[in-house]
């Protein structure tokens, strides 16, 4: 059977310090306690990527004031766990464009948005970052990095 998978984005960013401090931002997902991610979301219909990760970013985290640094070539796609696929039908999982971002020196995070997804954020080293990260995600998030770190963003 073929599975259905909702076109996302999804963004590292790096704190407004990057280069001279690298720390990424993860946030904890205020419907589900003790799940940290990436900022992401959908893409609209007739929505770019690009469009849609600096929407996505506003709805999030309060601020499109950023920069992207570099995209990941590929869609990256992963399944949802069978207690998240109930609440996302007819979705199985997500196709994800992932970018790496740095906040702009005037970037205001406020995740008191209209809608808030997340309870609370931080600025993290990578390494810690990914430990406390959603077990489902975390593959992809390494392999995304490694990526970045490879290509000497990182």
């Amino acid at each position: 059977m073929k599975k259905n998978y909702r076109p996302n984005v999804a963004a590292v960013v790096l704190s407004s310090e990057y280069p001279e401090a690298t720390r990424i931002l993860i946030a904890e997902r205020s419907d589900i306690k003790g799940t940290w991610q990436f900022p992401q979301g959908g893409i609209d219909d007739g929505e770019d990527p690009q469009t849609a990760l600096f929407r996505e970013l506003g709805e999030e985290i309060g601020t499109s004031e950023a920069e992207i640094i570099a995209e990941y070539p590929d869609w990256v796609s992963y399944d949802f766990p069978s207690n998240v696929a109930k609440k996302m039908y007819p979705f199985d999982g997500q196709t994800q464009k992932y970018f790496l971002v740095r906040l702009k020196d005037s970037a205001a995070i406020n995740i008191a948005t209209r809608s808030p997804e997340f309870s609370q954020y931080k600025f993290a080293p990578i390494e810690d970052a990914i430990r406390q990260v959603s077990f489902f995600k975390r593959p992809i998030y390494k392999k995304v990095i490694y990526y970045f770190k490879k290509q000497g963003y990182l």
